[in-house]
């Protein structure tokens, strides 16, 4: 009876080792299952994350250039603006320059009608005066009625003499002063027509970059939606990945807890066989006891190892006069050898260590802008397609043109567009 007792005691141990094995193959299979994919997706995760930062900093590169090209295309604008108004008012400067010419041309025909008139009388009248000079002046002597009224008129024929010599004079000068003056408004109207021609190519050229950076602007635009979209997508990616490693992390506690269970319920199905087989024999108990102790001391083995950076306006106006006289000439910066309008400036301002450009037209956003009303000695004054320097008084200094090169004008003699204090 004993024996088969004990018989029955190891069949039952070996049950229950099958049934503990069984489970333990079961187990590792489960967790091999969530190992893997929990390991895909947090490599898949890995993954993503890289694209995502590499697209991330495509975006930012791209925002970069777009900002660059945006502000490349302010400038061009506003450079169009300032062309745009200049071109505005040499437009009317012309007009007005025509008409002033077309009154010039009158003015001097009619002088020299007037002129060629005057002087053909005064033929007549010294053809007369010489066909009957001394007659003249002896009736001028026989018919007087006494000494003073005889020298009157003795008088009166030596003053048409010297009226004819004066008024022709004057008539000669007249011609000669509408006739420069009509040379001088002829040589500024064809610089003004000049620097038209100059202002429609730099026009041509801005809107040629315009559409330029606008094309670009364009293309960075498109690159930009699709770094976003690519972005976007591997931020989905993430997402999902997560879901997965959540749901795997979630499967193994679950399956941890399953298992820390099973353990449970194999250490007491041991420990309740143990104590049965303890009273049939104290030897069978003995080594049962044993058997079970070994049992737990390798659970809780295994168990351990699973747990296991200047000058005054005075100083700049009187180092600038000293150039006066000096040639004109374009696109010249020698205050001695020739310099055009901004070259000039450029030269003087840079004598007292301030630098601009040799550009009339970036020149009028130099500085600081001021009314007319409030310049002072040493300020810009700045014209359409000209710049001069202010001397006070109304008055500038500036290279005007070939024909007069560096001399003084008055501030007033053209169009006044804007005022700049760059000291």
């Amino acid at each position: 009876m004993k024996i088969y007792k004990m018989m029955l005691k190891n069949k039952l141990n070996r049950r229950i080792f099958a049934s503990a094995m069984a489970l333990a193959v079961l187990f590792a299979g489960n967790n091999t299952v969530f190992a893997s994919k929990l390991s895909d997706a947090k490599d898949a995760k890995a993954e993503a994350e890289a694209d995502l930062d590499e697209a991330q900093n495509e975006i930012d590169s791209l925002k970069e250039q777009e900002s660059a090209i945006q502000a490349e295309i302010d400038s061009i604008d506003d450079e169009l603006v300032i062309l745009i108004t200049n071109m505005n008012i040499l437009e009317q400067e012309i007009t007005d320059k025509t008409a002033e010419l077309e009154q010039v041309t009158a003015d001097l025909a009619a002088a020299e009608e007037k002129q060629a008139e005057q002087y053909e009388n005064m033929k007549l009248r010294i053809k007369y005066m010489y066909e009957n000079g001394d007659g003249a002046i002896y009736e001028a002597i026989l018919g007087s009625d006494n000494m003073a009224d005889m020298l009157n008129r003795v008088e009166y024929v030596n003053d048409v003499y010297e009226y004819d010599r004066t008024l022709l004079t004057e008539y000669e000068e007249t011609v000669k002063e509408v006739e420069d003056l009509k040379v001088t408004v002829e040589t500024e109207k064809a610089e003004m027509e000049d620097m038209q021609s100059e202002y429609e190519a730099q026009k041509v050229s801005l809107d040629a970059m315009l559409a330029e950076k606008t094309t670009e602007l364009q293309s960075a635009d498109s690159l930009l939606a699709s770094a976003q979209a690519k972005a976007a997508e591997y931020q989905a990616t993430i997402e999902a990945q997560n879901k997965i490693i959540q749901e795997e992390q979630k499967k193994a506690e679950e399956a941890a807890k399953k298992k820390a269970a099973e353990e449970a319920a194999k250490k007491k199905a041991a420990e309740e066989a143990a104590a049965n087989s303890s009273t049939d024999s104290s030897s069978s108990s003995s080594s049962s006891s044993s058997s079970s102790s070994s049992s737990s001391s390798s659970s809780s083995s295994s168990s351990s190892s699973s747990s296991s950076g200047s000058g005054s306006g005075s100083a700049v106006v009187s180092y600038a006069c000293k150039f006066i006289g000096n040639p004109y000439v374009w696109g010249g910066t020698s205050l001695t050898n020739g310099a055009d309008c901004s070259g000039f400036v450029m030269s003087v301002y840079a004598n007292f260590g301030v630098s601009l450009p040799h550009s009339s037209a970036a020149i009028q956003s130099c500085g600081t802008g001021v009314s007319y009303a409030d310049a002072v000695a040493g300020d810009i004054i700045c014209y359409s397609g000209h710049v001069a320097i202010y001397m006070g008084n109304g008055q500038i200094v500036h290279a005007q043109s070939a024909a007069t090169g560096i001399t003084t004008s008055s501030a007033t003699y053209r169009t006044i567009v804007t005022v700049r204090r760059v000291l």
